[in-house]
């Protein structure tokens, strides 16, 4: 598993469009607000070139690429926090996700109608912001309620979550996210219980026509400008291009791109976004039955990306046998690095680097 991201944004903008593309799932798209009722799920393939280089040298049987989980969620409407539209459904289905894709109308088109009347991607990123915010107030004035009891009777540990929870108080009534909260680890713990909507990690994506997939707009621009402060990643994808490529094989898409002066597609622009947001990395086992990646938390330890195939082997964990990637190709392989020095035995401590070929000894 990848990470699982949420596809939201007002309704119209073009969010089953671009799940539909990428997922190839055949789900309805229509010109109405809330087509998407329910949440539709894809898992989607992490594209990765050193995987297909390390399977052709392997003579692999069997290539096993991560996944991406996407949730195509209910169009959100302003006042959903109180209920209206899909509101209550749609918090609910994006309190499941670890990261959030914010897809934002940057076209125009006469015969899609804009559920606010004109283009505005600035406004239509507040409208989404501010009711998650007030979602999240209601949440943590509910936990304050609890809390002020608790502290009032001398629990320490009250007295502390009472502070954090003020803290974030003050930063949801200011209208900005509780993720610019800069939390330690007691202080994380909280947040991971109250299950904030604006905690988790969010990425913009500005939707544009074909014609401007490759130099942007102005509404491009503008919704670049209003996230520079809380350091937002805006990836421009074209849903119109996408649901092309979706239907041409390999080779017929790298020449489409390539005609279009681009080197990948929007999906890889935003899986590759995706696993920077959240700090994912991918190691990979190779072999002859089977070449696989697997994907890891930056800084996890040799132990740990171990329980990411399976939790006995984070158990009884004895060592790791490591080959860098760039080392493994070098060298032709397991044997050649062996040969030449790169190979090398690891302990519990190791932290797995990006790309790093691993096989790990284990005790059942």
């Amino acid at each position: 598993m990848g990470f699982r991201c949420g596809i939201v944004g007002l309704p119209n903008v073009g969010k089953s469009t671009i799940f539909n593309a990428m997922t190839r799932a055949e789900i309805e798209s229509a010109n109405y607000p809330f087509c998407t009722i329910e949440p539709n799920i894809g898992m989607v393939p992490v594209p990765d070139k050193r995987l297909n280089i390390l399977s052709e040298m392997a003579k692999t049987k069997k290539t096993v690429y991560a996944q991406m989980e996407f949730v195509d969620i209910a169009g959100l409407v302003a006042g959903a926090s109180q209920g209206e539209g899909l509101g209550n459904q749609f918090l609910g289905h994006i309190r499941q996700v670890e990261a959030i894709a914010h897809v934002i109308r940057c076209f125009d088109d006469d015969n899609i109608v804009h559920v606010d009347g004109d283009i505005d991607p600035v406004r239509d990123r507040e409208v989404i912001n501010t009711e998650l915010i007030l979602a999240d107030i209601e949440t943590v004035e509910k936990r304050l309620k609890k809390t002020r009891g608790q502290a009032s009777s001398g629990d320490k540990n009250a007295k502390y979550q009472l502070a954090v929870l003020k803290a974030l108080m003050e930063i949801l009534n200011n209208g900005e996210p509780a993720r610019i909260y800069e939390t330690d680890e007691n202080s994380e713990n909280l947040l991971k219980e109250l299950c904030l909507l604006t905690a988790k990690p969010t990425l913009y994506v500005a939707n544009v026509s074909e014609e401007d997939i490759a130099t942007g707009n102005k509404w491009v621009n503008e919704l670049k400008e209003s996230v520079k402060d809380e350091d937002g990643v805006v990836v421009v994808i074209s849903g119109a291009i996408e649901e092309e490529l979706s239907s041409m094989e390999e080779e017929e898409q790298n020449e489409f791109l390539a005609d279009l002066g681009m080197e990948e597609s929007g999906l890889n622009r935003l899986i590759k976004a995706g696993y920077d947001l959240l700090g994912l990395r991918n190691y990979f086992t190779v072999g002859v039955q089977e070449t696989r990646s697997w994907t890891i938390k930056k800084g996890a330890t040799a132990p740990e990306a171990a329980g990411v195939i399976h939790t006995d082997f984070q158990r009884g964990f004895i060592r790791a046998e490591v080959i860098a990637y760039n080392d493994f190709v070098k060298f032709g392989g397991e044997a050649g690095a062996k040969d030449n020095g790169a190979w090398r035995l690891e302990g519990k401590d190791y932290v797995v680097a990006d790309g790093d070929c691993v096989n790990f000894r284990f005790n059942v």
